[in-house]
């Protein structure tokens, strides 16, 4: 599926969007280029879950927004080049069944959590403020995605 955006505020409308399809459990994986928008997407993607204070955990990797389910978000960007392990060993699967995760950078790690992911893939539009977001469904769980 894709779907043209024009500001930033269509991009946190889109989040929002697919905030409402997410459940305990599910995983998303944002790909793109630095500035593309991985985080105003995430920040509407939280407004689902009633989390307003989404900022990029770059130097952190991860923040947990506890609520029913979590809000798990996590910057991977620092991990590429590192082995499968980096990723593992932080222990993200013991969160997993009562949490939703989004995982901007994570394409090269998110096999070590789930094999039921939605990739989203951000890409530069024809003018500045537009982008073409392309949502890629990986696994059962996603099958028949609808916006």
């Amino acid at each position: 599926m894709e779907i043209s955006i024009d500001s930033v505020a269509q991009m946190h409308q889109l989040g929002a969007k697919i905030g409402t399809k997410l459940r305990s459990g599910d995983v998303v994986v944002l790909t793109g280029e630095l500035g593309s928008g991985k985080t105003t997407l995430t920040q509407g993607i939280a407004t689902a879950f009633g989390v307003t204070s989404i900022t990029s955990p770059t130097f952190v990797i991860s923040r947990i927004h506890k609520g029913e389910p979590n809000f798990i978000h996590i910057d991977a960007y620092r991990l590429i080049g590192n082995n499968l392990n980096a990723f593992a060993d932080l222990d993200f699967e013991s969160y997993l069944e009562n949490s939703v995760f989004v995982i901007e950078w994570g394409s090269d790690f998110v096999s070590t959590l789930t094999e039921q992911f939605l990739e989203i893939v951000i890409k530069q539009g024809e003018s500045e403020d537009s982008r073409v977001v392309t949502l890629i469904p990986t696994g059962d769980r996603w099958a028949g995605l609808e916006l």
